[in-house]
């Protein structure tokens, strides 16, 4: 498995869809998932990354600091750490509070109705989450991901599935929210990948270590050997590099020592597999590269501010 790959399924992600909006312009909105949004799927994710998906029409889209996009039909966009974003048809109008939304039947999906008249676009709006603190993918993606519309057979399964499940839920179907939920994963997923392909070779970063032939090496056995007893000797030697040009050159793509990286995903695969099994907390350590119970308590504790077992129970409780 190469580590992308491996990293993506990690995250654990679920989420589900709450919003249908029917906009015309003008129109100019402010827009963010909040705990209610949230809250009818269940407990409130840690993280959350909000999405929209453009049924019809299109769209602008800015978060502070970062230059607009345009999000046209058959597209959808993710803002991996929910920031606070303006969504419109004109971005230089003053923001406006959205009409009162239309209640929704139970367990479906509440409606907006809202604009000036003219050029209409509707929106399917959720969200996508995990309770990994600290979650390395997320920590790393831009503000806003963009996943083009795919053309053919994938265009028309993906607005097909938005359009039934929508239907579905606007009239109480809740199961239906899960489908929309996957379907955004598998979505957000491709949009990483692609965000990979695309990404300037001045870039750096965990992203930019995959695609360096040695780096990218590198990170595909660690991660498929979390339990061996690596050094960075080791690892250099795995590559056919020396030890100084191995560390340096994983440092500076990767930004922190391949040691510390290896202690971070070693407890982000501890944290997934304690959240995932009942396996007992010793079994997790051995797993994870821990050579007693007692270090990956200690280490797990500095970085999820509780023991593992204690977390477990929290997380089993929330």
């Amino acid at each position: 498995m190469d580590p992308l790959s491996d990293a993506l399924r990690s995250m654990r992600l679920t989420g589900g869809i709450f919003l249908d909006a029917e906009l015309t312009a003008p129109w100019c909105l402010k827009s963010s998932v909040s705990e209610e949004d949230c809250a009818p799927f269940g407990e409130v994710p840690h993280n959350i990354v909000s999405w929209h998906y453009v049924e019809t029409g299109r769209m602008h889209l800015q978060v502070a600091g970062a230059p607009p996009v345009v999000v046209e039909r058959g597209e959808i966009v993710l803002l991996p750490h929910n920031h606070k974003h303006l969504i419109g048809s004109d971005l230089a109008l003053p923001p406006e509070n959205p009409d009162p939304l239309i209640e929704p039947a139970p367990g479906g999906l509440a409606r907006l109705v809202h604009g000036g008249g003219g050029e209409g676009t509707r929106l399917m709006c959720g969200f996508l989450g995990n309770d990994i603190p600290g979650d390395p993918v997320l920590a790393i993606m831009p503000p806003v991901l963009k996943l083009a519309a795919p053309e053919g057979a994938t265009a028309e399964w993906i607005e097909s599935t938005f359009r039934f499940a929508g239907a579905i839920l606007a009239g109480g179907g809740a199961r239906s929210a899960a489908v929309l939920g996957k379907l955004a994963e598998l979505l957000f997923e491709e949009a990483v990948h692609r965000y990979l392909a695309n990404m300037p070779n001045s870039e750096k970063g965990w992203l930019a270590g995959l695609r360096d032939p040695a780096i990218g090496r590198a990170l595909a056995l660690l991660h498929r050997g979390l339990g061996r007893d690596w050094t960075t000797e080791a690892l250099a030697a795995e590559i056919g590099m020396s030890r100084s040009a191995f560390a340096s050159r994983f440092t500076e793509l990767v930004g922190e020592p391949p040691m510390r990286y290896l202690a971070k995903w070693r407890l982000t695969f501890a944290a997934r597999r304690l959240l995932d099994t009942g396996e007992p907390v010793s079994r997790i350590a051995f797993e994870a590269g821990y050579e007693s119970e007692a270090a990956f308590n200690r280490a797990f504790k500095r970085n999820f501010g509780t023991p593992p077992a204690a977390w477990r129970s929290e997380q089993a409780a929330g």
